[in-house]
């Protein structure tokens, strides 16, 4: 009884207080991690863990900025956290987790063609290293999904090359709030609506705190 009320415990654990600023929008909060978590890792600068945390939440920070249309700001952070991601990265070649961040702040400094050129191969490498050494684990799907549906169609990307990765995210984990997510996003970029609000409907399900879900659900048609 006490292993199955321990679970139910850790299972409803309340995010962290850098998921809640992701969720909320909470640009300054985020900024302020960023920047206690690179102090802290300045004191430690062969510990790859700490440089993980820098990445982590520039990472959170550069998506807030992307999902409030400031492109320019959330390179510049995504950048910071590139040589973060990059140092725990060699100071610990083996932990998927850390090319999962990489890969995606490579793919959030793109910002226009020459970006895309730059970052476009590192991304990719870096994403699938990540599911190389973590083929179970759904947060790397979600990764490469995300990678997929801003990569250019005539390269294979879009909805098309996005939704298989959700849905084996999704398959991996049923409570992945972040795959239903993006799973709505790529089918109502698909025009599937219904659809699309149902992914949305789950995602907020699972995370009633992630405002972007919110909004992405808002501006979906009901029919």
């Amino acid at each position: 009884m006490l292993t199955l009320l321990l679970a139910g415990f850790l299972a409803t654990a309340a995010p962290s207080a850098l998921e809640m600023a992701r969720d909320m929008q909470d640009r300054a909060a985020l900024e302020k991690i960023v920047n206690d978590s690179a102090d802290a890792a300045a004191k430690v600068p062969n510990d790859a863990e700490t440089q993980y945390r820098v990445a982590q939440a520039a990472s959170y920070l550069a998506e807030v900025e992307i999902e409030q249309h400031d492109k320019k700001q959330a390179r510049s952070v995504a950048e910071r956290g590139i040589k973060a991601a990059e140092k725990a990265v060699a100071l610990k070649p083996d932990v998927a987790e850390y090319y999962r961040v990489l890969a995606t702040l490579y793919g959030q400094a793109i910002t226009d063609i020459m970006s895309g050129l730059n970052y476009g191969p590192k991304a990719k490498e870096a994403v699938n290293k990540a599911v190389e050494k973590a083929p179970n684990t759904s947060s790397v799907y979600v990764a490469r999904g995300v990678g997929n549906y801003y990569l250019p169609a005539q390269l294979g990307g879009g909805p098309a090359g996005a939704i298989p990765d959700f849905q084996k995210a999704i398959q991996l984990d049923p409570k992945n709030a972040e795959a239903y997510l993006w799973l709505g996003v790529s089918l109502r970029q698909a025009h599937k609506d219904a659809e699309a609000r149902e992914a949305f409907t789950k995602s907020l399900a699972l995370n009633p705190n992630r405002v972007w879900v919110k909004q992405q659900l808002d501006k979906t048609p009901a029919k």
